[in-house]
């Protein structure tokens, strides 16, 4: 049995829980991977640049050029997507930015640097003072041939799409998504088409989760769905979960209820729970668990602030560990927020905020772990850690 709270903070209790998950497997895709997890790494096929190119627009000059007092003839273009021509024994080539320079070239001047007239040139004082390889862009000075372009783990952005394309990589080895299903618990929660009572609620949880799990291209989302608080029917739909899936998330039930059914049951079905509470707030019942087989079992708070905070804290990290993504743990950017007073709670605080017009972060009036008005204002939330209050820039979780 796990101590009621065994981890001094979210980031340890994800650590240990991280080390007890699989990691998915990969394949080939040959097209759709920006946003995808790469699985094998991506070398360079040809030098970058593939051979020596102006970084400028200008004229390719020999050394001994420097020195000549009188105007220098222009023979020649030196033009991109086209062969470099021949370096001429006494006159210059005009070349643009990315045109190979010629053979035998020792530096480019910049045009500004000259005074062009017709089919010449005349070198100004701060032309002649360029040394030799000025404005030249060496072979290979980005990445040689065969080195390595992207090392495994890595998210697939845009940029680095177009990095790949450079290098000749259509295809690349890639994790498979994270197969996640999102099970909500609790006998008051109606889907949209009910009528609800005033005793009811409208599963928000569902939608929240399937929304924030559904940003991320590494995340494959299963059929969901709702079940009530009868230990059998968790029991079978937890146990069908993780027959299709990789990860699941289940909201409601982790408490201390008479109907909190969840962490008697994720044991039931041969889950190991690493932690059954934590010093969080909102979300101290969080229960973190792994099956034998190192697949996932998450039972997040019922309330809705606690429960999408949570799925961001806690459950993207795991599932980004279990997607072959090496950056798993939480990268932030710190911003400043308003003075919070501190409070005398052994807690870490998780308060929501909305972010200013200047980029700062102001706090979301909030009654508690219900009001999804405030939770739909917010564009996140800020961390605190035991005790303090925000002196400085504060951890900030975008949603």
């Amino acid at each position: 049995m796990v101590t009621k709270i065994a981890f001094n903070g979210p980031d340890d209790a994800l650590a240990a829980l991280a080390g007890k998950l699989l990691t998915v497997p990969t394949e080939l895709a040959c097209s759709d991977y920006v946003g995808r997890v790469l699985g094998k790494a991506v070398l360079a096929d040809r030098d970058s640049p593939a051979a020596d190119v102006s970084a400028m627009d200008g004229y390719a000059l020999r050394m001994s050029h420097l020195k000549q007092t009188e105007s220098i003839a222009v023979i020649g273009e030196a033009a991109c997507g086209q062969p470099s021509p021949e370096m001429p024994d006494r006159g210059t080539v005009r070349i643009f930015t990315g045109a190979i320079v010629p053979a035998d070239c020792d530096l480019v001047v910049k045009r500004e640097d000259t005074i062009e007239g017709d089919g010449q040139i005349e070198l100004t004082p701060s032309a002649r003072e360029n040394p030799k390889g000025s404005n030249i862009r060496r072979a290979g000075e980005n990445l040689t041939a065969g080195s390595i372009v992207f090392n495994p783990g890595m998210l697939i952005s845009p940029a680095a799409r177009a990095a790949m394309v450079n290098f000749g990589h259509v295809g690349v080895d890639l994790h498979k998504p994270v197969r996640t299903t999102v099970i909500t618990t609790g006998d008051e929660v109606v889907d949209l088409e009910t009528t609800t009572q005033p005793w009811q609620l409208r599963n928000s949880n569902l939608w929240s989760l399937l929304s924030l799990f559904g940003q991320h291209h590494w995340i494959d989302l299963q059929p969901s769905g709702q079940c009530r608080d009868n230990k059998q029917a968790l029991v079978d739909a937890l146990t069908s979960a993780l027959e299709t899936s990789d990860a699941v998330i289940m909201t409601g039930g982790v408490s201390m209820g008479d109907y909190d059914y969840v962490p008697d049951v994720v044991r039931e079905v041969g889950g190991e729970v690493v932690f059954h509470g934590l010093p969080i707030r909102p979300g101290k019942p969080i229960l973190g668990a792994a099956t034998h087989d190192g697949k996932l079992i998450l039972g997040l708070p019922g309330n809705p602030v606690s429960a999408v905070i949570n799925a961001r804290r806690m459950v993207l990290p795991l599932l980004a560990k279990m997607s072959g993504q090496t950056k798993w743990m939480p990268i932030v950017p710190a911003i400043q927020v308003a003075a919070v007073q501190p409070k005398d709670i052994p807690l870490h605080r998780m308060l929501l905020v909305h972010l200013n017009e200047s980029g700062q972060a102001e706090l979301v009036n909030s009654k508690g772990s219900g009001d999804l008005v405030s939770l739909g204002q917010s564009d996140g939330f800020i961390e605190l850690p035991i005790g303090s209050s925000i002196t400085s820039p504060c951890r900030f979780f975008a949603w």
